[in-house]
């Protein structure tokens, strides 16, 4: 299976990895969108620019928010710092939200100021018309790579990281639109822009919503899928020497998870055969979810 062969010790290295290398590319891509808007006569740019600026934040959580998870289970935190992780992706979806909520306004203001106040925006060069392409074509790339080492290594945070680098590429495409509209076709199509923009905030809330809701039920300590409790039952029920059991509790703790349950044996059964069929469960759980799963099983006789 693969979430036993990635150890923690290698899926927190990717992570880093990883958001290292969206941290590099976001701090280019920041300072040469800023540029290109202030010597390309770009407000567009400059906001796409400064948009860009929170990906930094959001990779500073990523980071610190497994530098937290790596520490082993102590005293104070006895299932260890899985939550932690879960907590860092909530704040990326905050943030995916402080973003889109700043392009929605910034585009109904602009929108505003063109219809009824009849503020023309001046005309960009070319300059950041290439930085829009260019900014679109590395946040898509960075995406997918980062989804791709997110999903392998089974990290909420480090996927959610990876759709914040998407929201930016979304961002530049209203950006490019406007800018090429102005560009292209004169200073009367600028408004093309704020409209762009206020469809790409809607997609960026859509993604925050998909990546907080389940962020909030693992916070909430909600239990597992149905389908991921229905596939324990079916080990638990096909163990020959089980004749029922009761109190099934599940939950997820950032990329492991922890079961409980209680197994009810024949009386006659002694107690080392009763252990024995326990740990065969256990292990086919943890087959499943990962050697890093926490289960618990309460052995009882009827």
């Amino acid at each position: 299976m693969e979430n036993q062969i990635i150890s923690e010790e290698i899926r927190s290295k990717e992570a880093k990895k990883i958001t290292l290398i969206g941290f590099v590319v976001n701090a280019i891509l920041t300072g040469f969108k800023i540029f290109a808007g202030v010597t390309g006569n770009s407000s567009a740019m400059i906001a796409d620019g400064v948009h860009s600026l929170s990906d930094f934040f959001t990779d500073i959580i990523v980071l610190v928010g497994f530098k937290i998870t790596d520490k082993p289970e102590d005293e104070s935190h006895n299932y260890g710092h899985g939550k932690f992780e879960t907590l860092a992706t909530a704040i990326i979806s905050f943030a995916l939200f402080f973003a889109g909520y700043k392009i929605l306004i910034s585009g109904l203001n602009n929108i505003y100021g063109a219809l009824f106040k009849n503020i023309l925006i001046e005309k960009p060069s070319i300059v950041p018309l290439i930085a829009a392409i260019i900014s679109i074509i590395s946040k898509e790339l960075l995406y997918r790579y980062t989804k791709f080492v997110g999903e392998r290594i089974k990290s909420s945070a480090v996927i959610a990281n990876g759709w914040h680098h998407r929201s930016d590429a979304f961002s530049s495409v209203g950006t490019l639109i406007g800018i090429g509209g102005a560009f292209l076709l004169g200073s009367k199509w600028t408004i093309l822009d704020p409209i762009a923009s206020i469809i790409v905030s809607i997609f960026i809330f859509r993604v925050a919503f998909q990546i907080l809701l389940p962020s909030v039920n693992e916070l909430m300590e909600a239990s597992l899928q149905k389908d991921e409790i229905l596939f324990i039952e079916n080990i638990i029920k096909t163990s020959p020497a089980i004749v029922n059991y009761h109190h099934l509790r599940t939950r997820r703790i950032g990329n492991k998870i922890a079961v409980e349950v209680h197994l009810i044996f024949d009386r006659n059964i002694m107690l080392y055969e009763a252990h024995e069929h326990a740990t065969t469960i256990e292990k086919q759980i943890k087959d499943k979810f990962g050697s890093n799963s926490i289960i618990t099983t309460h052995l009882e006789t009827n």
